[in-house]
C-alpha cells in the first residue's frame, strides 16, 4: 500500500463520505455472488435479530497518533472528533439500565481523549469488564502516557493491541515508520507490570490483520508463530492473538479500489461465506456507540453511518427492550465478518 499521511477526510477523498462507500458496496452488478441478505435468508437468519445486549463498544474519538493504511475509522492526528464527558455520562446511564457486562473502548487512540481516565474510573466503579483497544505506540508517545500500564493494571483492564506482524518491515508498512520498535517498547512496559504473563489475570491480547487483499491464516497457527517469534526475539509474552479480516470500508476500501483489487476481494469474501460464522456475528450481542452518542449495530455500520433501526438511535433515547428487538442492518460489507473462520473484535468466531 502507498504511504498514508493524512486521513481520507483531510485529503478531501470522496471515500470519506459514508454514502459514497455504501453506494460502491451495494452496487453488485457484474459480480457473481449473491447479495448478503439473500445468503442470510437461505439460513433463516434474515432479518437478523440480536441475541442480547452484552457488550457496549464505545468509540471515544477519532483522534489518533497513527495513520494506519487499513484503518476503517479513518482516524489520525488530523481528526478532532472527541466524545465529551456529557456523552460519557449518557453511556454510564445506558449501562446502568441494561445487562451489559463488558465495555469495549476504542478510537482512534482512546487514551488521547482528555476524559479517558475519568471514564475508566467510573466504569470500574460499576464493576464492568473493561477492554481498551490500545495501539501500543501511544504508551511511549509522550511522558504523560508512560504510566498507562500501571493505570490499566489498577483497573484490571483487558488490553487488546494491534500488531500486524512480528517483524518491523511488515508492521511499519501498514502502521507507519518506527511503529514496530515503539510497539515492542510498549509491550515490554506492559509485561513489566504483569500483563501477558502465563497465569496472570492481566490480559494482553494482540490483533493480527492481513497486510493486503487476502483472508487471514488460521488463528491458532498465527498465535503459535507470534508467541515463538516475540519470545525468542524480544522476550515478550502475551495471552491470545485475534485474527481479524479487513472489511472493505474507508481506507481499506480506498486501497482495494486504487489497486484494482476490490471486485476480486469481494468475490473471495463471498465465496468463503461460512454459515456457522454467520450465526456468531458480533452485532448480535454488541451495540456500538459513536463519539457523538449515536447508536449502531457494529463499528463498521458506525463508519457507514447506518444508525440502529427504530426510535432508539441516540444514547438520549436508550431503550433496552426496543434495542433488543431491532432488525440488524446488513450489507455486502458483512461478508467480511462471515468469511472463512469468521471475524470479530475478539478474533475468529467459527
Amino acid at each position: 500500500m502507498a504511504l498514508t499521511t493524512k486521513s481520507l477526510k483531510k485529503s478531501n477523498n470522496s471515500l470519506a463520505n459514508p454514502e459514497r462507500q455504501w453506494e460502491i458496496l451495494e452496487h453488485t452488478e457484474g459480480m457473481s455472488f449473491k447479495p448478503f441478505k439473500q445468503e442470510m435468508e437461505g439460513l433463516d437468519l434474515f432479518p437478523l435479530k440480536p441475541s442480547g445486549i452484552e457488550i457496549l463498544q464505545i468509540n471515544v474519538g477519532k483522534m489518533c497518533n497513527q495513520v494506519c493504511k487499513h484503518c476503517h475509522v479513518d482516524a489520525g492526528p488530523d481528526r478532532k472528533e472527541i466524545m465529551t464527558r456529557e456523552t460519557m455520562q449518557l453511556c454510564l446511564e445506558a449501562i446502568k439500565n441494561s445487562d451489559i457486562h463488558t465495555v469495549d473502548l476504542t478510537g482512534g487512540a482512546p487514551e488521547m481523549n482528555p476524559d479517558f481516565r475519568w471514564f475508566v474510573e467510573e466504569l470500574s466503579a460499576l464493576g464492568k469488564h473493561i477492554i481498551v483497544r490500545c495501539n501500543l505506540t501511544i504508551i511511549v508517545a509522550n511522558k504523560k502516557y508512560y504510566d498507562l500500564p500501571e493505570f490499566f493494571k489498577k483497573h484490571n483492564i483487558e488490553v487488546v493491541s494491534s500488531l500486524p506482524y512480528f517483524a518491523a518491515k511488515r508492521t511499519d508498512a501498514q502502521r507507519g515508520e518506527g511503529v514496530f520498535e515503539k510497539s515492542i517498547r510498549a509491550l515490554k512496559m506492559l509485561n513489566e507490570v504483569g500483563y501477558g504473563k502465563e497465569g496472570s489475570e492481566l490480559k494482553l491480547n494482540l490483533v493480527y490483520n492481513p497486510s493486503g487483499a487476502f483472508l487471514p491464516d488460521h488463528q491458532e497457527a498465527l498465535q503459535a508463530q507470534f508467541k515463538k517469534k516475540l519470545q525468542e526475539g524480544y522476550e515478550i509474552d502475551f495471552h491470545e492473538l485475534f485474527a481479524i479480516t479487513n472489511l472493505p470500508i474507508s481506507r481499506f476500501l480506498e486501497y482495494l479500489i486504487r489497486t484494482e483489487n476490490y471486485e476480486s476481494y469481494m468475490e473471495e469474501l463471498a465465496n468463503a461465506f461460512n454459515p456457522m460464522a454467520a450465526e456468531q456475528v458480533m452485532c448480535r450481542n454488541t451495540v456500538s456507540v459513536s463519539w457523538d452518542g449515536y447508536l449502531y449495530d457494529c463499528d463498521f455500520n458506525q463508519m457507514l453511518e447506518l444508525k440502529l433501526e427504530g426510535k432508539a438511535q441516540h444514547l438520549k433515547d436508550w431503550n433496552t427492550e426496543e434495542i433488543g428487538k431491532r432488525n440488524i442492518i446488513l450489507g455486502q460489507h458483512c461478508y467480511g465478518c462471515t468469511a472463512g473462520a469468521g471475524s470479530s473484535c475478539g478474533g475468529t468466531t467459527a
